[in-house]
């Protein structure tokens, strides 16, 4: 056969860098973002704060440059079959600021809690998720699996007796949570787990998932040339699947829980409600970052070096505000999505948040779980019921007798007012609390309700016995 030359259209998502961007611009909290951001106006002269006479318009409208386009998207507003209405109202800072300093005092989420929430989340039988919640426990801050599997069959006995086949099957479904990497049981695993979630078309994905798996050990001495030459590739192909391997990490667990504890956090958004209507607020001051006009004109009578530089730093300008504008579209996507699905948690408090998962909400607006995991991670909102973190608007459910659902959330607010109104000198055990949940419709097993009773610190009840 003669060599020939044919050309073909097909599609690919390629890991550009604009995408590393995007994504994390996304999963940055508030604090965090602000200090991306002045890191990138200190590195790019093309950057700057925009005159807060520039961005008001007469009638006080958040605008940039005369763009009209999202003063309509800001003041568009639509009902449901329940009256519930949404207006969304630009960049600027949102909420009250008088509101009380303390509600904006959180604890910091460690990489348990941040897992254990999205387990709970999934679609797991009640054995599944207490070998899954044994799992957690054993990962380490940096994200790895240290005890073997025996070590975690061990912990689980006397009450669940499974083999390692069964943990290992439960463990696939661990490394599959965010962050991309978690669970893994070595360097490599790690490494592999990143690389699959990756597209197939991703340049250097195949050429690294080889190079991963056999040379892990010697892929800091082989090079691109050795590396070439030890997997039958050309260079290029070694210097693509290289630079893959350096944009992963080696311990994504790090990336949660970083916050110190008892921080200020600084809201996201804002949801309030004015005449009815339920407005959602983006926070944040990225809405007066600019690109320097007179940098900008330069380059059209610029020539040599000094041109090029500018034209690369332009397009990294233009890459950011872009990403920037992307992110607070996510977040408007899925906070709307959260106040409409949880409007009676708003209005009447946890006695009434239904179930809700990160796959539906995924499936309402049209984007990945992951994406949405992104989204609400380390995100705060402020609404009437004080400042809260986003992932409070999801819960898990149980089935109830009517047929429906009962989230974790409002189960444990049922828990909580019976205990409150117990009898203090004979209070109510884990299975009589059963009984009085099931008499509400609500069946839900002994060992359910202690642990429900045990992460609202309520003691058990021969420790709540008080004499009158």
């Amino acid at each position: 056969m003669k060599p020939r030359l044919q050309t073909s259209l097909g599609q690919q998502l390629v890991l550009t860098p604009q995408l590393r961007q995007a994504l994390h611009l996304l999963q940055l909290s508030m604090p965090e973002l602000e200090l991306e951001i002045n890191e990138a106006i200190e590195s790019n002269p093309l950057l700057e704060w925009e005159e807060p006479s520039q961005l008001s318009t007469p009638d006080g409208d958040s605008s940039v440059d005369g763009d009209d386009s999202r003063d309509d998207a800001v003041h568009e507003a639509w009902e449901d079959g329940r009256d519930v209405a949404w207006a969304e109202s630009g960049y600027g800072r949102g909420g009250d600021q008088d509101d009380d300093a303390s509600e904006r005092i959180v604890q910091s989420e460690t990489l348990r809690d941040h897992l254990l929430w999205q387990l709970n989340l999934s679609h797991l039988p009640p054995r599944d998720l207490a070998i899954g919640e044994a799992l957690v426990d054993a990962i380490d801050d940096d994200g790895y699996l240290r005890e073997p599997l025996s070590g975690i069959a061990a912990a689980l006995a006397p009450e669940i007796h499974c083999d390692e086949a069964e943990i290992c099957a439960v463990l696939r479904t661990v490394q599959r949570l965010d962050p991309t990497g978690v669970g893994a049981r070595d360097l490599g695993e790690c490494l592999l787990l990143q690389l699959d979630a990756l597209s197939d078309d991703t340049p250097g994905r195949d050429v690294a998932r080889r190079a991963v798996s056999t040379l892990i050990e010697r892929l800091a001495k082989l090079g691109e040339a050795g590396l070439a030459d030890t997997l039958g590739c050309s260079p290029d192909e070694a210097a693509t699947a290289l630079q893959l391997i350096r944009s992963l990490d080696p311990r994504p667990g790090a990336r949660i829980g970083g916050m110190p504890h008892d921080t200020y956090v600084v809201p996201d958004c804002s949801i309030s409600r004015q005449n009815g209507v339920w407005q959602v607020t983006l926070a944040g001051s990225h809405s007066r970052l600019t690109i320097h006009r007179g940098y900008e004109q330069m380059l059209q009578n610029g020539a040599g070096a000094d041109a090029g530089y500018l034209r690369g730093r332009l397009q990294e300008a233009r890459w950011l505000l872009k990403n920037l504008e992307a992110r607070g579209e996510t977040l408007l996507k899925v906070v709307r999505c959260l106040v409409r699905e949880q409007s009676g948690f708003l209005e009447f408090g946890a006695k009434a948040l239904r179930p809700l998962t990160l796959r539906e909400v995924a499936a309402q607006i049209g984007m990945h779980e992951s994406t949405v995991s992104r989204a609400v991670a380390r995100k705060y909102v402020h609404t009437p019921r004080g400042t809260i973190p986003l992932r409070a608007f999801f819960a898990s459910g149980i089935d109830t007798g009517g047929g429906g659902e009962a989230s974790s959330t409002a189960i444990q607010d049922m828990i909580r007012r019976l205990v409150e109104a117990e009898d203090p000198r004979k209070p109510l055990s884990d299975a009589r609390l059963a009984e009085r949940l099931k008499d509400s419709g609500v069946p839900v097993a002994r060992r359910t309700v202690a642990k429900y009773r045990e992460a609202l610190n309520i003691p058990s009840s021969h420790e709540r016995v008080r004499i009158a």
